[in-house]
């Protein structure tokens, strides 16, 4: 069975910083690519990062550019997301999600709630 499981979540002061990590079993993802996506309330999910399968190739969302760092591990089945200067509107539930490049996001974890306090 797959499973996706994100963790380092919590509650912070604005300012602060967490590294969430999404670390997967089932199968090996070393060849798809990541995302890492979020979910306030009351707005839709949006995209904040992506790294391809190689981990030389990210993309970040303007409102995380230069805040936020993704990365994979050594052996590409475990991503991170470095998460430095957190805003309160980073508030949100964070998901991590995998494809095979060119493909759609097939495999979701289940979420990790990221709180910002002002």
């Amino acid at each position: 069975q797959v499973q996706l499981v994100e963790s380092g979540g919590g509650l912070v002061q604005a300012g602060g910083s967490l590294r969430l990590s999404c670390t997967t079993s089932g199968r090996t993802f070393s060849n798809y690519n990541m995302g890492w996506f979020r979910q306030a309330p009351g707005k839709e999910r949006e995209s904040i990062a992506d790294i391809n399968w190689s981990g030389f190739m990210t993309n970040y969302a303007d409102s995380v550019k230069g805040r936020f760092t993704i990365s994979r591990g050594a052996a590409k089945n475990t991503v991170y997301l470095q998460m430095n200067n957190l805003k309160p509107e980073d508030t949100a539930i964070y998901y991590c999600a995998f494809k095979v490049p060119g493909g759609s996001y097939t495999y979701w974890g289940q979420g990790t709630q990221v709180t910002v306090s002002s």
